[in-house]
């Protein structure tokens, strides 16, 4: 379409492509809601508050018209599905921009995965845009699979769907001046820099900030949310599978603060978007805190916009991009219809789309291990990573463990469990043991190859030989979840794609995380989502204590604990 067709159509002097008649449209920016139809030209909105015929015209009398939903941080890789499939799962739901960061699949197969992503974008109803990852790896305490320099993220920087860079999570190594960190940093600078900085507050926040980064989801605490944003940090409320930050934010959500809040989902599967939802669930809980809903959907859309530098969208406004949701509730957000770029989210407009082909098969190499490779030799205090059920923030206990018979052994009667991780690039053959509290395993183990960031194999169980099998089962499909027990295995998931993904639909990934979930029940696990919780575990930048393939991580000191007994730092 031409700048001329849309004017022509905006003045109504021929019949606009499409016109939603009979709504009223919900203005993000003075509250108003306005009466009329809403005339679009193309992928562009060329009329409201004023009467249009249209080609085609849709009656939405009754309905409340907002403008589509931005998950302003996401990683697509953690709902188990292909970029088309997770189209197809969430923009019905009201989501027509994500923003997604996929260092994932870039920790396994580096710039390529990157591209993968990039090329499914142009073949998505919804509006993919990528932050490219900035910390690949996220630390030099992990062995991933591929490194990423500010020379392979500048190659990629002039795409179309590239906004910036994507969340900086190595934030020690920002404030001691890294220079590999110092070197993304300027290559970026001017542009769009994502944050990630848990906990960060006083003059370190002060020094993270003044490296460029302007945008942030790592707040727990109100507190933490309110000193962000008085100091210039756009906050992405998040609510993702694993980390549920929402009930302990939704007080600093104001009309005052909208402007400078986002939301996000960081890591949520096919399971919990079934059950509950994706922003619209976050939408709806936001208002039941009391929230004011024209700050909630402001915060869903424009806040968004506005953040990451997307002046075409976050308004139903003419020349702004045909992002619309149609509600009939605005408190319950319930969708009724969904535009995105004008096209409605319907089950014929996802068939015939084409997807790029998958990278990362066969990426899951299991080095040669028995149950003897879970054992961990010595005795007395040993560090303990306990979980904070909703949050990735973990404690660092310390518990006495004895030795028996050469091996400080699993203890289901004290919720110790053994976790493990082995690297599964075929780079080193890493094993590394510990200890972790908050499982509730009491049999058998569960297994996954989706484990921040590095994706190796993480394991937890009791049963050294159930984890065995776990980890060789894991090879075998190239990647996924599983889980053990007695010698077989209970239920499991293939996720081939860099061992991070499937090429099923949607409903089947749903379908086989019920099974997962079920089964890991039977071993007594008494977690919603254990195997993201897994994941988390293993992410070496969320403190406190953590576990990869070089062994139990201090993150407050950032570096990895001697496996002496007598020789562990106290928490």
């Amino acid at each position: 379409m031409t700048i001329e067709d849309r004017i022509a159509q905006g003045k109504g002097e021929v019949p606009a492509d499409l016109v939603l008649k009979g709504g009223e449209v919900w203005c993000m920016v003075t509250g108003a809601r306005i009466k009329g139809d809403v005339a679009i030209c193309g992928d562009t909105i060329v009329g409201i508050g004023a009467s249009y015929d249209g080609r085609r015209q849709i009656d939405v009398s009754g309905k409340v018209l907002v403008p589509g939903f931005i998950d302003t941080h996401l990683h697509v890789e953690s709902s188990c599905l292909t970029p088309s499939e997770f189209d197809r799962c969430v923009a019905p739901r009201g989501i027509t921009t994500a923003i997604c960061d996929p260092h994932e699949i870039a920790n396994v197969t580096g710039a390529a995965g990157i591209r993968y992503f990039l090329d499914a974008a142009p073949g998505m109803l919804m509006d993919l845009r990528v932050n490219l990852s900035s910390c690949v790896p996220s630390s030099s305490l992990e062995t991933s699979g591929a490194a990423l320099s500010a020379d392979d993220l500048l190659a990629l920087a002039d795409h179309q769907a590239v906004i910036g860079l994507a969340e900086f999570m190595n934030y020690p190594g920002v404030l001691a001046r890294d220079p590999d960190c110092m070197e993304k940093l300027r290559a970026f600078a001017g542009r769009h820099i994502d944050g990630h900085a848990p906990l960060l507050s006083g003059r370190d926040l002060n020094a993270y900030l003044s490296a460029g980064i302007r945008t942030e989801h790592e707040a727990t605490s109100a507190a933490e949310a309110t000193e962000k944003l008085q100091k210039g940090m756009r906050v992405l409320i998040r609510e993702g599978s694993v980390s549920k930050d929402l009930d302990a934010l939704a007080p600093v959500l104001t009309p005052l603060t909208a402007p400078y809040m986002c939301l996000c989902t960081d890591d949520r599967n096919p399971l919990e978007i079934a059950e509950e939802g994706h922003l619209d669930a976050m939408i709806r809980r936001l208002i039941g805190h009391g929230c004011d809903p024209l700050a909630v959907y402001r915060a869903a859309s424009l806040s968004g916009a506005e953040a990451f530098g997307l002046k075409d969208r976050g308004q139903i406004a003419p020349g702004k991009r045909a992002d619309i949701v149609v509600l009939s509730g605005v408190e319950s957000c319930a969708v009724a219809r969904v535009f995105c770029g004008g096209v409605e989210a319907t089950p014929d407009a996802f068939r015939g789309r084409t997807s790029p082909a998958p990278v990362g098969l066969g990426s899951v190499h299991v080095p040669p291990l028995g149950p003897d490779s879970f054992r961990l030799p010595g005795a007395g205090p040993t560090p303990v990573i306990g979980i904070q059920p909703g949050r990735i923030l973990t404690d660092h206990l310390t518990e006495t463990i004895a030795d028996t018979d050469g091996d400080r052994r699993p203890d289901p009667s004290r919720d110790l469990a053994r976790i493990a991780i082995v690297e599964r690039h075929g780079r080193n053959g890493n094993i590394a043991c510990g200890f972790v509290r908050g499982f509730g395993i009491s049999k058998g183990a569960i297994g996954s190859t989706l484990c921040h960031d590095h994706h190796n194999i993480a394991l937890v169980g009791v049963d050294y030989a159930d984890m065995t099998l776990a980890a060789r089962r894991l090879g075998q499909i190239g990647g996924g979840f599983v889980v053990t027990r007695d010698g077989q295995v209970q239920a499991e998931l293939a996720l081939p794609i860099a061992g991070l993904m499937s090429d099923q639909p949607f409903e089947v990934i749903h379908d086989g995380l019920v099974n997962l979930r079920a089964a890991a029940r039977e071993l007594g696990v008494v977690l919603d989502e254990p195997f993201l919780q897994l994941a988390f575990l293993a992410l070496p930048v969320i403190p406190h204590l953590k576990i990869t393939d070089l062994g139990m991580i201090d993150v407050d000191r950032f570096q990895v604990i001697p496996t002496a007994p007598d020789a562990q730092p106290p928490p």
